[in-house]
């Protein structure tokens, strides 16, 4: 229903507006974590971590869901996964604060950092792959 209605909204409409617009929605919402949950005492990047897992546990729903195709894939695919998700997700602040970490000499943390990061975020798309599969199969 929503990639129907989607691409009845976004019919001849340039790439680009879907794109932004999805931005706009996922720069809000990351803007919104970061409001919503502190940094950790010892300095834990909390929102960035949750905007990174949550992010791709819900790239692999998409992915998995857009992968079933029709012709409304596409505007759906610029829209939410690299326009929502996108701007909801964010490496460049994750590589800030790993940067920061670095530069406070907090290298074990940093290095526990993105190690638990990008293994979860990695696992919580395969983990969105496989509700999607369970639920659209």
């Amino acid at each position: 229903m929503l990639k129907q209605a989607l691409s009845r909204y976004s019919a001849g409409m340039n790439p680009i507006i879907l794109v932004m617009s999805g931005g706009a929605i996922g720069a809000a919402m990351r803007y919104g974590l970061s409001r919503a949950l502190p940094v950790g005492a010892a300095g834990w990047p909390w929102p960035t971590f949750a905007a990174n897992v949550v992010g791709g546990l819900c790239m692999g729903i998409l992915a998995n869901w857009l992968l079933r195709g029709d012709n409304a894939a596409e505007p759906l695919r610029l829209f939410l996964g690299v326009g929502v998700l996108g701007g909801f997700t964010t490496f460049s602040a994750f590589s800030l604060e790993m940067a920061q970490m670095v530069q406070r000499g907090q290298m074990g943390m940093a290095a526990i950092y993105a190690l638990v990061s990008v293994t979860l975020a990695l696992g919580a798309i395969f983990a969105g792959m496989v509700i999607a599969k369970a639920i659209w199969a």
